[in-house]
């Protein structure tokens, strides 16, 4: 199948297959007589693959190492429950971070709960007057 196909299957762009593509997500097509790219069901099930475990943010790191690990079909499934656990504990980081920032939201919202003049308006002098501080170092893999 050709490229616009294969990403029609997978709910994707054409964009988004060479993108995968590029950063050894997925296999590198065959080429046909008139050298277009040329892909089959192993695309579309690698596609389906990766999409899926971008729509659970993980990092292309992450998913390199779990088709890493897919190719030893042998091996015990220890390394799948251990990327997954550290990926749980990225998201439960995030989502402590994401709860700080909507607290810090919702406090500068309240400082302007009817309009006026921009001049005096209580969200932009809170943004003005607020002291910016240093973030902790990130230990996941957001970075």
């Amino acid at each position: 199948m050709k490229i616009g196909d294969l990403a029609l299957q997978a709910g994707c762009t054409a964009e988004t297959v060479r993108f995968y593509e590029k950063a050894g997500l997925l296999p590198v097509a065959d080429r046909s007589a008139n050298n277009y790219r040329s892909y089959g069901q192993r695309h579309l099930e690698r596609l389906r693959f990766v999409r899926n475990c971008r729509a659970l943010d993980m990092t292309h790191e992450e998913i390199h190492q779990l088709l890493a690990l897919m190719e030893a079909p042998g091996s015990d499934c220890g390394g799948v429950n251990d990327l997954l656990d550290a990926h749980i504990r990225h998201v439960d980081v995030r989502i402590t971070e994401l709860t700080q920032l909507k607290v810090q939201l919702d406090a500068l919202r309240q400082r302007c709960q009817q309009e006026q003049g921009v001049d005096a308006c209580g969200i932009l002098q809170g943004l003005a007057e607020m002291e910016t501080v240093a973030r902790p170092e990130r230990h996941t893999h957001l970075g």
